[in-house]
């Protein structure tokens, strides 16, 4: 068993539980190995928190590069990118990022640099795109959007805002992000996101 078995089979659980509830004992459990295989590859807890943290957001880095190389227009873009993020935190326990920024200070510090670094950071250079190309409104400030739009994605998320026994959190999704495009989009960008939608509607409501 090496440390990247170790650290996706952490990740897994994680994600389903939360952090604070999954002890090393169950992820030992869960792969089948001892807790002395683990302690091997990481100091502690903490250490293999930090460490499936960085790599999640690594491979979320690699994916949202991905999104920019292969797709044409800005607002092809928005989509694919809020797809990607949507994607990465449906299966996402609620309390993850609660319970990194109480118990886990150096993971939730990573975290917090990724999300101005790559995700605001990636949709203000799509905004900013946007612009260019005449898609979205010319008076639109693409960093505080950028900005709002990660921080809705992240709001989706808390459970004492939208309490998982009365909203589905793919229709949660859908209307913030509904919302939030529509009042980007200049005539010609309505006119694109129109055919994208007819063409690819399956793909933006998945």
């Amino acid at each position: 068993m090496g440390k990247e078995n170790i650290i996706q089979g952490s990740h897994d659980l994680f994600m389903r539980f939360g952090i604070k509830s999954v002890t090393m004992d169950d992820i030992a459990k869960h792969l089948a190995i001892s807790k002395k295989t683990i302690y091997q590859y990481f100091r502690d807890k903490d250490d293999l928190v930090l460490q499936v943290t960085r790599t999640h957001l690594d491979r979320e880095k690699e994916e949202i590069k991905a999104i920019k190389e292969q797709t044409s227009n800005a607002v092809e873009t928005l989509i694919e990118e809020s797809l990607c993020l949507r994607k990465n935190i449906t299966d996402m326990n609620p309390s993850v990022l609660f319970d990194l920024r109480k118990y886990h200070q150096e993971a939730w510090a990573l975290y917090l640099e990724s999300k101005q670094s790559v995700y605001i950071k990636s949709l203000k250079q799509t905004l900013d795109k946007g612009i260019v190309e005449g898609y979205f409104r010319p008076e639109i400030d693409p960093e505080i959007l950028a900005i709002l739009r990660v921080e809705q994605i992240q709001m989706s998320l808390e459970n004492l805002i939208y309490p998982r026994s009365r909203f589905e959190f793919k229709q949660v999704q859908l209307q913030l992000f509904d919302h939030f495009l529509n009042g980007l989009v200049a005539e010609k960008g309505k006119r694109l996101l129109k055919k994208f939608k007819d063409r690819h509607v399956e793909t933006i409501v998945k």
